[in-house]
Protein backbone atom coordinates (compact mmCIF):
# COMPACT_ATOMS: atom_id res chain seq x y z
CA UNK A 1 0.00 0.00 0.00
CA UNK A 2 1.19 3.48 -1.02
CA UNK A 3 2.16 5.78 1.97
CA UNK A 4 -0.82 8.02 0.76
CA UNK A 5 -3.49 5.25 1.14
CA UNK A 6 -1.91 4.34 4.05
CA UNK A 7 -2.48 7.24 5.87
CA UNK A 8 -5.82 7.56 4.23
CA UNK A 9 -6.74 4.55 5.78
CA UNK A 10 -5.67 5.52 9.19
CA UNK A 11 -7.67 8.81 9.24
CA UNK A 12 -10.62 6.59 8.17
CA UNK A 13 -10.24 4.35 11.08
CA UNK A 14 -10.25 6.84 13.50
CA UNK A 15 -13.29 8.90 12.21
CA UNK A 16 -15.13 5.96 13.13
CA UNK A 17 -14.08 4.93 16.61
CA UNK A 18 -14.66 8.56 17.26
CA UNK A 19 -18.32 8.35 15.86
CA UNK A 20 -18.97 5.31 17.76
CA UNK A 21 -17.88 6.36 20.52
CA UNK A 22 -20.65 9.73 20.06
CA UNK A 23 -23.17 7.73 19.16
CA UNK A 24 -22.82 5.59 22.51
CA UNK A 25 -23.01 8.88 24.46
CA UNK A 26 -26.08 10.02 22.81
CA UNK A 27 -27.97 6.73 23.45
CA UNK A 28 -26.99 6.16 27.07
CA UNK A 29 -30.45 7.22 28.99
CA UNK A 30 -31.17 9.70 30.92
CA UNK A 31 -31.67 9.48 34.98
CA UNK A 32 -35.55 9.76 35.73
CA UNK A 33 -36.99 11.57 38.86
CA UNK A 34 -37.85 9.78 41.94
CA UNK A 35 -41.19 7.92 42.12
CA UNK A 36 -44.50 9.86 42.81
CA UNK A 37 -46.73 9.65 45.82
CA UNK A 38 -44.08 10.35 48.49
CA UNK A 39 -43.39 13.51 50.64
CA UNK A 40 -40.55 14.14 49.41
CA UNK A 41 -41.58 14.48 45.43
CA UNK A 42 -44.08 16.62 43.80
CA UNK A 43 -44.07 14.52 40.82
CA UNK A 44 -47.88 12.92 40.69
CA UNK A 45 -49.14 17.01 41.90
CA UNK A 46 -50.00 19.97 40.80
CA UNK A 47 -45.93 21.34 40.54
CA UNK A 48 -47.12 24.37 37.96
CA UNK A 49 -49.89 25.82 40.05
CA UNK A 50 -52.52 26.09 37.37
CA UNK A 51 -56.15 25.25 38.25
CA UNK A 52 -56.35 23.32 34.78
CA UNK A 53 -53.90 20.90 36.61
CA UNK A 54 -55.74 21.03 40.21
CA UNK A 55 -59.21 20.15 38.45
CA UNK A 56 -57.35 17.05 36.77
CA UNK A 57 -55.44 15.88 39.68
CA UNK A 58 -58.90 16.01 41.82
CA UNK A 59 -60.72 14.01 39.74
CA UNK A 60 -57.96 11.26 39.90
CA UNK A 61 -58.42 11.12 43.88
CA UNK A 62 -60.14 7.95 45.41
CA UNK A 63 -63.70 9.21 46.32
CA UNK A 64 -64.24 6.80 49.70
CA UNK A 65 -66.41 7.31 53.04
CA UNK A 66 -64.66 8.59 55.98
CA UNK A 67 -62.69 5.89 58.13
CA UNK A 68 -63.23 5.02 61.77
CA UNK A 69 -61.67 7.46 64.17
CA UNK A 70 -60.67 4.50 66.26
CA UNK A 71 -57.41 4.88 67.51
CA UNK A 72 -56.40 8.17 66.21
CA UNK A 73 -54.17 11.08 68.63
CA UNK A 74 -52.22 13.34 67.72
CA UNK A 75 -49.25 11.79 69.04
CA UNK A 76 -49.53 9.01 66.44
CA UNK A 77 -48.36 12.30 64.06
CA UNK A 78 -44.69 13.60 65.78
CA UNK A 79 -44.51 17.08 64.86
CA UNK A 80 -42.76 19.78 65.47
CA UNK A 81 -39.71 18.02 65.09
CA UNK A 82 -35.98 18.56 65.33
CA UNK A 83 -34.45 20.28 61.72
CA UNK A 84 -31.83 21.07 63.04
CA UNK A 85 -29.23 24.06 64.00
CA UNK A 86 -31.83 24.04 67.58
CA UNK A 87 -35.34 25.20 65.06
CA UNK A 88 -37.93 22.94 65.48
CA UNK A 89 -40.68 22.93 62.40
CA UNK A 90 -42.58 25.62 63.96
CA UNK A 91 -39.79 27.71 64.19
CA UNK A 92 -38.93 26.86 60.20
CA UNK A 93 -42.08 27.56 59.06
CA UNK A 94 -42.52 30.92 60.62
CA UNK A 95 -38.68 31.93 59.66
CA UNK A 96 -39.82 30.76 56.30
CA UNK A 97 -43.57 32.65 55.87
CA UNK A 98 -42.26 35.66 57.64
CA UNK A 99 -40.48 38.88 56.89
CA UNK A 100 -37.22 40.51 58.52
CA UNK A 101 -38.07 37.61 61.01
CA UNK A 102 -35.58 37.76 64.25
CA UNK A 103 -35.14 34.76 66.25
CA UNK A 104 -32.69 34.22 69.31
CA UNK A 105 -30.29 31.77 70.72
CA UNK A 106 -32.98 28.37 71.19
CA UNK A 107 -34.42 29.73 67.06
CA UNK A 108 -37.36 31.35 69.11
CA UNK A 109 -38.89 34.11 66.57
CA UNK A 110 -38.47 37.37 68.85
CA UNK A 111 -39.81 39.88 66.04
CA UNK A 112 -40.92 39.80 62.53
CA UNK A 113 -44.25 39.95 60.26
CA UNK A 114 -46.98 37.73 58.97
CA UNK A 115 -49.32 37.81 56.00
CA UNK A 116 -51.73 35.40 57.04
CA UNK A 117 -53.21 34.45 54.07
CA UNK A 118 -56.58 32.73 55.33
CA UNK A 119 -57.63 36.54 56.12
CA UNK A 120 -55.40 38.70 54.60
CA UNK A 121 -54.08 40.30 57.75
CA UNK A 122 -51.03 41.21 58.92
CA UNK A 123 -49.34 40.04 62.54
CA UNK A 124 -46.27 41.25 64.36
CA UNK A 125 -46.06 39.19 67.25
CA UNK A 126 -45.41 35.21 66.76
CA UNK A 127 -47.17 34.26 69.16
CA UNK A 128 -50.49 35.14 67.64
CA UNK A 129 -49.29 32.64 64.86
CA UNK A 130 -50.11 28.91 64.22
CA UNK A 131 -48.52 26.37 61.97
CA UNK A 132 -51.64 25.08 60.11
CA UNK A 133 -51.73 21.41 58.49
CA UNK A 134 -53.35 22.26 55.26
CA UNK A 135 -55.15 18.77 55.30
CA UNK A 136 -55.32 18.41 58.96
CA UNK A 137 -53.96 15.55 60.78
CA UNK A 138 -57.48 13.88 61.77
CA UNK A 139 -58.77 14.03 58.28
CA UNK A 140 -55.63 12.50 57.25
CA UNK A 141 -56.03 9.91 59.37
CA UNK A 142 -59.94 9.63 58.11
CA UNK A 143 -58.68 9.49 54.60
CA UNK A 144 -55.97 6.73 54.28
CA UNK A 145 -53.32 7.75 57.17
CA UNK A 146 -55.10 5.51 59.35
CA UNK A 147 -52.89 2.56 58.07
CA UNK A 148 -49.64 4.26 57.79
CA UNK A 149 -46.57 3.53 59.75
CA UNK A 150 -45.56 5.99 62.40
CA UNK A 151 -42.67 7.51 60.22
CA UNK A 152 -45.01 8.38 57.52
CA UNK A 153 -47.13 10.44 59.58
CA UNK A 154 -44.31 12.15 60.82
CA UNK A 155 -42.94 12.94 57.43
CA UNK A 156 -46.58 14.14 56.81
CA UNK A 157 -46.96 16.37 59.90
CA UNK A 158 -43.42 17.82 58.85
CA UNK A 159 -43.44 18.35 55.71
CA UNK A 160 -41.68 21.14 54.88
CA UNK A 161 -41.82 20.43 50.64
CA UNK A 162 -44.98 20.02 49.99
CA UNK A 163 -47.79 23.08 50.53
CA UNK A 164 -48.55 21.31 54.09
CA UNK A 165 -47.49 23.51 56.72
CA UNK A 166 -48.25 27.36 56.93
CA UNK A 167 -48.30 29.79 58.96
CA UNK A 168 -51.43 31.34 59.87
CA UNK A 169 -53.29 33.41 62.56
CA UNK A 170 -54.44 31.26 65.58
CA UNK A 171 -57.41 32.60 65.40
CA UNK A 172 -58.52 31.28 61.98
CA UNK A 173 -56.02 27.80 62.07
CA UNK A 174 -58.70 27.26 65.67
CA UNK A 175 -61.67 28.10 63.64
CA UNK A 176 -60.65 25.55 61.14
CA UNK A 177 -59.73 22.60 63.22
CA UNK A 178 -59.41 19.38 61.49
CA UNK A 179 -62.62 20.25 59.75
CA UNK A 180 -62.28 19.63 55.53
CA UNK A 181 -63.34 22.67 52.65
CA UNK A 182 -66.80 21.18 52.87
CA UNK A 183 -67.11 22.37 56.08
CA UNK A 184 -64.77 25.08 56.68
CA UNK A 185 -62.93 27.62 53.77
CA UNK A 186 -60.84 30.70 54.42
CA UNK A 187 -62.77 33.95 55.44
CA UNK A 188 -61.04 35.74 52.74
CA UNK A 189 -62.28 34.93 49.83
CA UNK A 190 -59.69 35.32 47.43
CA UNK A 191 -57.09 32.75 49.57
CA UNK A 192 -59.73 29.81 48.32
CA UNK A 193 -58.23 29.21 44.85
CA UNK A 194 -54.40 28.49 46.53
CA UNK A 195 -55.90 27.01 49.22
CA UNK A 196 -57.56 24.38 47.13
CA UNK A 197 -54.55 23.99 45.07
CA UNK A 198 -52.84 23.37 47.97
CA UNK A 199 -55.82 20.94 49.87
CA UNK A 200 -55.18 18.92 46.33
CA UNK A 201 -51.48 19.08 45.81
CA UNK A 202 -51.06 17.39 49.41
CA UNK A 203 -54.07 14.62 49.00
CA UNK A 204 -52.12 13.33 45.73
CA UNK A 205 -48.84 13.45 47.02
CA UNK A 206 -49.63 11.88 49.96
CA UNK A 207 -52.53 9.15 48.20
CA UNK A 208 -55.40 10.05 50.47
CA UNK A 209 -58.79 10.38 49.67
CA UNK A 210 -61.55 12.52 49.67
CA UNK A 211 -65.79 12.48 50.15
CA UNK A 212 -68.25 13.42 47.76
CA UNK A 213 -69.04 16.73 49.56
CA UNK A 214 -65.19 17.36 50.02
CA UNK A 215 -64.71 17.50 46.11
CA UNK A 216 -67.98 19.01 45.34
CA UNK A 217 -66.76 21.82 47.81
CA UNK A 218 -63.00 21.82 46.40
CA UNK A 219 -64.43 22.23 42.67
CA UNK A 220 -66.54 25.72 43.83
CA UNK A 221 -63.10 26.76 45.16
CA UNK A 222 -60.74 26.24 42.13
CA UNK A 223 -63.78 28.24 40.21
CA UNK A 224 -62.31 31.04 41.51
CA UNK A 225 -59.38 30.87 40.46
CA UNK A 226 -58.55 33.76 37.70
Amino acid sequence: MSRGRWILAAVLAVIAVVSGAAALFMDDPKPTGGSPGTSTSTGAASTDGSAARSRADLERLTVAAWHPMKGYSREKFKHWISQGDKCDTRETVLKRDGRSVVTDNSCKATAGKWLSRYEGKEFAVAGDMDIDHTVPLANAWKTGADTWTDQRRQEFANDLVNPQLLAVSAATNRSKGDQDPSQWKPPAREAWCGYAKDWITVKTVYGLNVTDTEKSALRDMLATCK
